[in-house]
């Protein structure tokens, strides 16, 4: 695994290293969304992203890496400078966006630790490799085109590589990771909201094991 002052030195898909599910977890409480990074990284899933959705996210973020220091945490969620400087504040260790803009890309030029852009068309790709990209987030995947949109993509940026979120699931993850251009792929499924208040964490660790076969 790659150590955390590697990071700075990193690209995204060098931080993932073999790792090609990006476990994805939302929750609204701080101790349930440690608890779950707890399994994943039982599990041998050491990169995980906390979207910063709810009000308690960025502490729940510090409280994973205050925890399980040994695991990559990064932010995601990002969409203006002031949620960017926020996430960098506790340490994220990368930014994820879900979408792009000249203005948000501009902000992002001086982060010191690795970006993944969010894109899902093909402007948005021709802009994000403009700013010097080429390891891009499709979200939400499921309605950008899905995999059908990747093959199509890498004709024309055959440079490209792609982290799929959003509709990505156990069950159709396979025709992601299957593709030249995705490096890995990303999800809430390892640790589904309704899973995590019901505290089954059996299914959690299950879903976890399952999405790395």
């Amino acid at each position: 695994m790659i150590s955390l002052k590697e990071i700075f030195m990193s690209s995204f898909s060098q931080i993932m290293g073999t790792q090609r599910i990006l476990p994805i977890i939302q929750s609204d409480d701080i101790a349930t969304g440690v608890k779950a990074a707890g399994i994943m990284q039982e599990t041998g899933l050491n990169v995980i992203e906390v979207v910063l959705r709810s009000p308690i996210a960025l502490e729940m973020l510090r409280e994973i890496k205050l925890q399980y220091p040994d695991m990559v945490v990064g932010a995601g969620t990002i969409t203006h400078r002031q949620i960017l400087e926020e996430a960098l504040a506790v340490n994220a260790d990368y930014i994820i966006t879900p979408t792009i803009s000249p203005g948000l890309l501009r902000d992002l030029e001086a982060c010191p630790v690795p970006v993944l852009p969010g894109v899902s068309v093909m402007s948005d790709i021709l802009q994000a490799v403009e700013f010097g990209y080429s390891e891009l987030k499709l979200f939400p995947a499921s309605l950008a085109g899905g995999a059908p949109f990747l093959q199509a993509v890498n004709a024309v940026f055959p440079n490209v590589k792609f982290c799929p979120t959003g509709g990505v699931s156990q069950e159709n993850k396979a025709t992601f990771l299957d593709l030249p251009n995705v490096f890995a792929a990303g999800g809430t499924w390892l640790a589904k909201k309704d899973t995590l208040i019901a505290g089954d964490w059996d299914a959690v660790r299950a879903a976890c094991l399952a999405a790395q076969v």
